[in-house]
């Protein structure tokens, strides 16, 4: 079997799943799992091979016409190089963990066969984005995630909060789409073909016209899609959905989409030193802000989602300063340690029967309960911490080093601006990495009040899950030395300079939220500690998800005494929480305009439209009621008015006879 078939299943396998899947679902409930797991394993196992033949060598590439349009054609093309090859190695590796820890956590949820086949046709769209070597068969993909992400958040659509949060996800990416739409129009003019080889080619000929345009409404679908500011502010929200759909939107779909992207075009955005700063300052603003943020949040999941806000400014920051091949390596590294945060969130809130990151501090004994979570946490925090040998030591250490070159000019695919900005804004976002990745680990495993509720033993498919994901959490960046023919050949290993400074920040953020924590421990009683709400669930042994679902509804419970955030924050802290009111700014400057539009059209449209044709109608009405009138069946009526009018008629005559003949 070719190559290229091999690659033509890989998106297709998980799309027939689907299908299948969303068939079956009623009438043959005991294939939905099968249905779920095995095409998705099966496109991971064929992502391996076609991997393994492209080698990280030569680009596969093969393609045929869609359909004719008469300009720029349309092509169902193929694009394989190393980072496609590696990234589809990746979406089919954490799609199919997802699958089967879900299987566990959404066991007894009556809506599982849906949620399953929706999974599945994510991961396909990913996929279809990943390979494709069109820009319109890749936005189609673009947008059937964006579809999937609608519904999959949106999962538990009995309560508030997970409708808005779908709602929210869907528009504000919408948001971004529509001038990366038209960016996508404006490039494929410039460059006459819609395929990536193309365009690519006639960006190194100088064929585009308009460079700066085109990357500037490129990056605004690229921000929406992977919520970096100003459009990141529906991730937090999405935490409403499930957990596993948490792990698959941060690690290995949608949010992974724009960056792939941007990697993928980056001649393009490189074109443009005007594109490539602004690029540099988003990242730049978003990992800072995204840091704050998680170290002010009361919730695991919104610490994690602030989290992978932050780590996505990293990939964006890499592609600012040129290096596409830091932001690929941490884009994998990132969605290995990411996807298993998630997940053992996921056996903590199973677990703890919550889901409230205040309520987590205030139980014992989570740690000798959930010893899988609690080691395999433990593992992916270290790697987001950037504490070596941890796979994002080595990754976030190829970022920074891509931005200490180019910013003291040995690297001239951006300005040296950029490279500064990007530089700062790493040193200082590791500092606060590390602050609030220990922050989460203290609160989560060493409250120190009432032990929570017992809601039953781990399944087997979550606690597997775990493990397998914590080995790349560990050893992937001890790769990197291998890897350098995946990603453009140039070396991706750390140097003294960005490694002691990281490093040195990362511990510094670190023991400096260990020894206020401590000091805040030491003055607070074991006795104040607030019990821990127990979830409104039918049974104590009731599956995650629903226990998740019903959490969304706890009373918040009191603040931790211990919780070293405000004296490490400061007045910082408030904003920081509130996500530095960005909704806020959001609803005053568009949603309250828009909304005060829409009330002056309705009114318009009440009072002044509808008036006039209300007087027409009205109008029509007493004509036809004069008309009516006139109608009485009585016959001698009827000679009378036809003698009156005959009269007037001759009098009208007779007097413009005597007009002309007067003239």
């Amino acid at each position: 079997m070719t190559t290229t078939t091999l690659a033509v299943l890989v998106p297709l396998l998980p799309f027939l799943g689907s299908a299948a899947g969303l068939l079956l679902g009623r009438t043959a409930p005991g294939l939905v799992r099968p249905l779920a797991v095995l095409p998705t394993l099966a496109a991971a196992v064929l992502a391996v091979l076609v991997a393994a033949r492209q080698g990280g060598g030569r680009a596969v590439d093969a393609a045929t016409q869609l359909t004719p349009t008469g300009s720029v054609p349309i092509d169902l093309a193929l694009h394989i190089d190393g980072f496609a090859a590696l990234v589809a190695v990746l979406v089919g590796t954490i799609a199919t963990c997802v699958q089967i820890y879900s299987t566990g956590y959404l066991r007894d949820d009556p809506r599982y066969p849906s949620y399953a086949a929706l999974v599945s046709l994510f991961t396909s769209a990913m996929l279809l984005v990943v390979y494709s070597g069109d820009l319109m068969v890749l936005l189609v993909g673009w947008e059937v995630m964006g579809i999937c992400s609608y519904f999959l958040v949106g999962h538990y659509w009995e309560t508030p909060e997970a409708r808005s949060a779908s709602l929210k996800a869907f528009l504000v990416t919408k948001l971004g789409d529509v001038p990366f739409l038209i960016g996508l129009f404006a490039l494929a003019a410039d460059a006459g073909t819609f395929q990536i080889t193309g365009v690519l080619g006639a960006v190194a000929s100088g064929g585009l016209d308009h460079p700066t345009l085109i990357a500037l409404l490129l990056l605004a679908g690229v921000a929406g899609k992977s919520a970096q500011f100003p459009l990141h502010t529906w991730l937090p929200d999405a935490m409403a959905g499930p957990t596993p759909v948490s792990a698959l939107i941060h690690a290995a779909t949608m949010v992974a989409a724009g960056i792939y992207f941007t990697a993928r075009l980056l001649p393009v955005f490189a074109a443009s030193a005007a594109a490539m700063t602004v690029l540099a300052a988003m990242a730049a603003i978003t990992m800072v802000g995204s840091a704050l943020a998680a170290l002010a949040q009361d919730d695991i999941k919104r610490v994690l989602a602030y989290s992978t806000i932050g780590q996505l400014g990293y990939m964006a920051g890499a592609l600012a300063v040129g290096d596409r091949g830091a932001a690929v390596f941490h884009l994998l590294s990132h969605a290995a340690f990411k996807a298993l945060l998630f997940l053992a969130a996921g056996a903590v809130i199973h677990a703890a029967g919550t889901n409230s990151l205040t309520a987590m501090s205030r139980m014992s004994g989570l740690a000798r309960r959930i010893p899988d979570a609690y080691w395999t946490m433990t593992v992916a925090l270290l790697a987001l911490a950037a504490i070596p040998p941890f796979a994002g030591f080595f990754s976030k250490e190829a970022v920074l080093v891509a931005a200490e070159h180019t910013a003291l000019g040995e690297r001239d695919v951006a300005p040296a601006g950029a490279g500064w900005i990007v530089l700062v804004a790493g040193l200082l976002t590791a500092l606060l990495t590390a602050a609030y990745a220990l922050r989460l680990w203290l609160r989560t495993f060493r409250g120190r009040g009432p032990e929570a509720p017992d809601h039953g033993r781990q399944p087997i498919a979550m606690t597997s899950v775990l493990w397998v994901l914590a080995i790349p959490s560990l050893g992937f960046g001890l790769t990197v030395t291998y890897l350098d023919d995946w990603f453009d050949g140039h070396p991706l290993t750390p140097t003294l300079t960005t490694a002691v400074l990281g490093t040195g920040l990362a511990a510094a953020g670190a023991v400096i939220t260990y020894a206020v924590w401590r000091t805040l421990a030491a003055r607070t009683p074991v006795t104040a500690s607030v019990p821990a709400p127990v979830p409104r669930v039918a049974h104590p042994d009731a599956e995650a998800g629903q226990v998740e679902a019903e959490a969304l509804h706890l009373p918040r419970p009191a603040e931790d005494p211990a919780d070293p955030v405000r004296v490490l924050l400061g007045p910082l802290h408030g904003p920081a929480a509130a996500g530095f009111h960005l909704d806020a700014v959001y609803r005053t400057a568009f949603v309250r305009p828009v909304l005060a539009a829409a009330s002056l059209v309705r009114f318009l449209d009440r009072e002044v439209v509808d008036t006039y044709v209300r007087a027409a109608g009205n109008g029509a009405k007493g004509l036809g009621w004069l008309v009516r009138r006139a109608q009485t069946g009585n016959v001698q009526t009827y000679l009378s008015a036809l003698l009156a009018g005959s009269v007037v008629l001759a009098i009208v005559a007779v007097a413009l006879a005597n007009a002309v003949a007067g003239a």
